[in-house]
């Protein structure tokens, strides 16, 4: 029979992802329990399974059992360990995990992410729970969510990308290059009316940051990536904070949590804007971003990515 700590962390790891779900930025199905304590889908234009285990009372053999059952399935994105901490528990996770370094299962281990509870957390305690949620809530929106869903974003991306100083311009390649894919410099630079040099600037910079992709070096031929994919489903939910129509009372806490840990401060810009504003702290990312997106939507030129919204359990 589980306990309630158990039965509390692997509830509390669904509700985690169905509640960032909210933000709009993927969708979110649960999954079958039959295998795992927990297991969900996440989707966008692609389907990542997110399955997972959680540890309160296991002995050394159900260590074991958890990680080879999580690795051994080939379908899952990213593979989940809750686990309670205590120095017998981690040494036994190190013991288990490097069994497999000289197996076939190898590639496997980056896929796990684990995520340690205090050892003497009780589920009967209220502070206690409030406190373990929200410190499993920050880790596994970091280094969860941020890396299966949002394609390893991160604040210096965002800042990188809002410190091109041609506003719109890095968003409308992106759009472009989704919608339309990337064949040379030429035919781009007439679709979107920028000069090559302009043009070739900016997709290099696009480049370096991670947001376009290439099976070369050297470039030509581009794709967008996962990151750059996410950083433009971001800039469409904030044009509709811009618009007031991100949700009730133009809010999303969802979404303000996932930006705050992007360094995107969007609350403190004002919305209903009609115009992109030319005076804006050069120091300052979320003001430097958001002009991006408001002269990206006065412009015209984007495929606006719409919001995800969650499907029924499975």
């Amino acid at each position: 029979m589980p306990s309630p700590e158990h039965d509390f962390l692997s509830d509390s790891a669904l509700e985690i992802m169905e509640s960032a779900a909210r933000s709009g930025l993927f969708s979110y199905q649960e999954g079958s329990r039959k295998l795992f304590d927990f297991s969900c889908d996440l989707k966008k234009d692609w389907s990542k399974i997110v399955s997972g285990q959680t540890l309160w009372k296991h002995d050394r053999d159900g260590i074991d059992k958890d990680i080879r059952t999580l690795l051994t399935q080939r379908d899952v994105s990213a593979a989940v360990y809750i686990a309670r901490h205590s120095t017998q528990n981690k040494r036994r996770l190190a013991e288990v995990t490097g069994s497999f370094r000289d197996t076939p299962m190898r590639e496997r281990l980056s896929r796990l992410r684990v995520f340690w509870v205090p050892g003497d957390f009780d589920a009967d305690n209220e502070k206690a729970r409030d406190s373990t949620y929200e410190n499993l809530r920050d880790e596994m929106t970091k280094d969860l969510l941020m890396q299966v869903v949002l394609g390893g974003l991160t604040p210096q991306d965002v800042s990188r990308f809002a410190a091109s100083g041609r506003p719109g311009y890095p968003l409308a390649i992106l759009s472009h290059v989704k919608t339309q894919g990337y064949r040379s410099l030429s035919s781009t630079s007439k679709v979107l009316g920028f000069s090559t040099q302009i043009l070739k600037e900016e997709v290099q910079r696009l480049f370096v940051i991670g947001f376009l992709e290439s099976d070369s070096l050297q470039g030509g031929i581009y794709r967008i990536s996962d990151s750059g994919n996410a950083m433009l489903d971001i800039c469409s939910r904030l044009r509709d904070y811009l618009h007031e129509d991100l949700g009730e009372s133009n809010e999303n806490k969802e979404l303000e949590h996932i930006c705050r840990l992007l360094g995107i401060d969007y609350p403190s810009a004002p919305s209903g804007m009609s115009e992109p504003t030319t005076k804006v702290d050069i120091q300052n990312p979320t003001e430097l971003l958001m002009q991006h997106v408001a002269q990206a939507d006065k412009d015209g030129a984007i495929n606006w990515p719409e919001p995800y919204f969650a499907l029924p359990s499975m």
